[in-house]
């Protein structure tokens, strides 16, 4: 992937409850990352989250969680290593059945929430991540966030066969080890349009970004998180989408 490729996670509907707006923001991203079950969409949402990025050219991603609906897959959990391959090892198998019924397949894996922060502070959870992915599918890239050091995470990929995807985040802030500031603190999510625009393009270019402790921090991402959740986000992943195909840094993938 020589350039940036946008990604957001859609399909996070459940029954009566909608979330996000994936018609509006599909048209402007890369990569689709389907919720699964575990932490929002239910079997009519992945089909029809399948569809709707099948129509748009997206490739399709499997977006699996903790099961954890209420909290929205944002709270860990104390699951084994045996548990964690498992439950992200049947979620893959669910999205993968709705992409061959719409008449395309899955293309990666990206974890969600609470399982996404832990593995990338335990290498048993991540371990345990790479295993599910492998014993599916080698072939399929698994997401991971882009930090600081990505050696660690690139050296265990090796043992497993498998590639990593890093990602990272126009409006999120950094601290000082590349990794995502708490929603819990002031100022962890930027609302600004021009300085979501501009951390993009900082990222694309391999330019540094300032992280929340003062120092420089520079990502090495092969695709760039976005959000669709409101109108505000929609506005601000068109503007990236402009902004990268200025500079030639926009990208499609082979739905």
């Amino acid at each position: 992937m020589p350039t940036l490729l946008l990604n957001a996670d859609v399909g996070e509907s459940f029954g009566a409850w909608t979330m996000g707006n994936d018609e509006a923001v599909m048209p402007y991203i890369d990569l689709a990352n389907v919720a699964c079950g575990f932490h929002a969409s239910d079997p009519v949402t992945l089909r029809r989250t399948v569809r709707l990025a099948v129509t748009n050219h997206v490739a399709v991603g499997a977006h699996p969680a903790y099961p954890d609906l209420v909290g929205f897959g944002r709270r860990s959990m104390d699951c084994s290593p045996e548990e964690i391959e498992n439950l992200v090892l049947y979620q893959i198998g669910a999205l993968a059945a709705m992409c061959e019924a719409e008449g395309t397949r899955l293309r990666y894996v990206k974890p969600h929430g609470a399982l996404y922060n832990d593995m990338m502070r335990d290498s048993v959870k991540l371990a345990a991540v790479m295993r599910a992915v492998a014993a599916f599918d080698a072939a399929l890239p698994l997401m991971v966030m882009a930090t600081r050091d990505p050696a660690p995470a690139r050296e265990l990929a090796d043992g497993h066969l498998i590639t990593l995807w890093f990602e990272a985040f126009a409006d999120r802030a950094y601290d000082g080890e590349g990794r995502l500031v708490s929603r819990r603190k002031s100022g962890a999510v930027h609302h600004d349009p021009r300085t979501i625009v501009d951390q993009a393009l900082r990222i694309a270019k391999g330019q540094p970004i300032t992280a929340s402790d003062g120092s420089e921090l520079v990502l090495e991402a092969q695709t760039l998180c976005v959000h669709g959740d409101n109108p505000e986000s929609i506005a601000a992943v068109r503007a990236i989408r402009q902004a990268l195909g200025e500079c030639g840094m926009s990208a499609q993938i082979e739905a």
